[in-house]
Parts: C-alpha cells; sequence; structure tokens
C-alpha cells in the first residue's frame, strides 16, 4: 500500500503559512524596517497565537527605555486596529458614534504654538445578549493624552502636533472599546500615554518622544513585555517653596524656561496645577510680590 504524503493544515492567515525567515525579512523591510529581527519574530508570535495578519501591523514594535537596566528594551504594543479586529470578532460590536470634540484652545506649548480640541468623545455600540444596542462613550482629554517632542519639553510631538484631532480620536475610541468589550483587552494602545514621563519611539513617525500619561489599556496585551513604570510622588511644597527663587533667577538669566522647568522637574515628581501656575507666573511677576503663604 503506497504511503499518502502528509499535509500539514494551513492556517486561515497566508501570510502566516510562508517560512519564518522569509516573513521576518518582509516585516523588516516593510512594516517595521530598522526593529531587531528577534522583535519581529515575538511579534509574529503575538499574530500567531491570535490569529492576527502581521502584514495589517496589527501591534507595533516600540523602544522603551528601561530606567532599572539603564537601556532601551523593545516592547510590544497593539494599535487601535486590534482593538477594532476584536471587537469586531466578538459578533457584538455594532459601530461607533462620530467624535464630538470640545472648544478649541490656542496655547503656546514648549514654544509651538497649537490649536488642539479641549476634549474628544466617542460612543462605541455593543449589541447586547437581549439583543438590545448599548453605548459605552469615553471622553479624553487632549492636555492628558499628547506625547512632547524631548523629555526636556512640553512641544507637542510632530504626529501630535500635526494631527491633534485624529490623535486623539484614536485615544477616545480605544477606552471606549475597553468600556464596551472588558473581555478583551485591559492594556493601553500605542496612540494612548503613560501616567509617568517615560521616553518612547513613536511608532508612526519613528521620533523619541516623552509620554505624559498610561492609563489603561489599548497597547500592550497579554504576552506583551512591559516595562515596569513606577508611581512619581507629588512634589512637596517645601522644595517647592526653597526652589522656586532659584528657578526665577535661571528664567531671568535665560537660561532656561518656565515650560523647561516645570518638563524638568515632572521628570522626577508630579507638579499640581497651581504649582505650575506659580511656576508660570515667574515670567510676569517678581518673586518677591507672591505672598509667602501662596508659595507653599
Amino acid at each position: 500500500m503506497s504511503q499518502l504524503a502528509r499535509v500539514e493544515p494551513k492556517s486561515s492567515i497566508p501570510s502566516l503559512d510562508v517560512s519564518e525567515n522569509d516573513l521576518i525579512h518582509v516585516l523588516e523591510n516593510s512594516v517595521y524596517p530598522g526593529a531587531a529581527r528577534e522583535s519581529i519574530k515575538v511579534a509574529i508570535d503575538y499574530c500567531r497565537a491570535g490569529r492576527l495578519d502581521p502584514l495589517q501591523k496589527p501591534v507595533h514594535i516600540v523602544p522603551m527605555w528601561d530606567d532599572r537596566l539603564k537601556r532601551m528594551r523593545d516592547v510590544i504594543m497593539p494599535g487601535i486596529g486590534l482593538y477594532r479586529i476584536q471587537a469586531a470578532r466578538s459578533g457584538g460590536y455594532a459601530g461607533v458614534s462620530e467624535p464630538e470634540f470640545g472648544p478649541d484652545v490656542e496655547e503656546n506649548l514648549g514654544g509651538v504654538k497649537i490649536t488642539y480640541p479641549a476634549w474628544c468623545k466617542v460612543a462605541v455600540k455593543r449589541r447586547l445578549a437581549t439583543g438590545e444596542i448599548a453605548e459605552f462613550s469615553a471622553k479624553e482629554m487632549w492636555k492628558e493624552n499628547y506625547a512632547t517632542k524631548s523629555k526636556d519639553s512640553l512641544a507637542p510631538n510632530k504626529m501630535w502636533g500635526r494631527r491633534p484631532y485624529a490623535q486623539l480620536v484614536k485615544c477616545a475610541e480605544s477606552q471606549a472599546l475597553r468600556k464596551a468589550f472588558p473581555e478583551i483587552s485591559a492594556q493601553p494602545a500605542a496612540t494612548e500615554t503613560v501616567t509617568v514621563p517615560i521616553e518612547v519611539v513613536d511608532p508612526e513617525t519613528g521620533e523619541i518622544v516623552t509620554i505624559h500619561s498610561v492609563r489603561g489599556p489599548e497597547q500592550v496585551a497579554a504576552k506583551a513585555t512591559v516595562v515596569e513604570q513606577q508611581i512619581l510622588p507629588e512634589y512637596p511644597a517645601e522644595s517647592f517653596a526653597e526652589n522656586l527663587p532659584k528657578w526665577r533667577d535661571l528664567i531671568e538669566s535665560g537660561r532656561k524656561n518656565a515650560d523647561a522647568i516645570i518638563a524638568s522637574v515632572q521628570r522626577h515628581a508630579t507638579l499640581s496645577a497651581e504649582q505650575i501656575e506659580k511656576i508660570k507666573a515667574l515670567v510676569d511677576q517678581d518673586f518677591e510680590e507672591i505672598p509667602a503663604e501662596q508659595v507653599a
């Protein structure tokens, strides 16, 4: 009796059927240029486990600074496209509303004049087991999400400066998707940010940026390598009172501006809104004119 050749079952994702070396070669020359082959392999394994097409770039490879190791390390972060895929696969996804924006805000951030929406609200619709359509909305503030162009600047990076509305929409939609489909993910996405200043490479621009705040879920998935984050303490009132005149001298001498001082301090501690306003006030006021009880 002749033997039949064993035929391995193919996956439903054509790109995952080619040899791994060939797939890595394609990805490193198109989807993930400049990424390490080991990191691309992790991204492929991630996609294979989730039945995702790596050529559609459902996840990003984001180099992050690990303060403990004192070096950059790659982190696999899902993009908003992955959230949409997972919601659609659930069978309950019933669409998303048009974004609603808050009033425009004109501000000078780190020497860059920019107009951005104060907030964006998006609602994701889910069909419940009863057949009813429920809406899950999320409202995200631009100032709490935008990424800066460097660790010593409050200026937005290239993408957030060029597309302030589109970037915020993705953050709001990601949050709404997590609310509507909590079983899908509990990690934040590549567009979103972190609660502590951390340097990353923007997956869309390749620019090294400092992120202000990662709240919840849209980027890293269950098997992602996550950089441990340290919650920054509040800036002590005593230290603030002691350093305020020193900062005034730096501003008057022209060696630093208020935004640079604020950005530098917030690498190590969290300034309150009141403290930030007092630093900015040094540009226009003499320190002696600020009542002592307002400094603490």
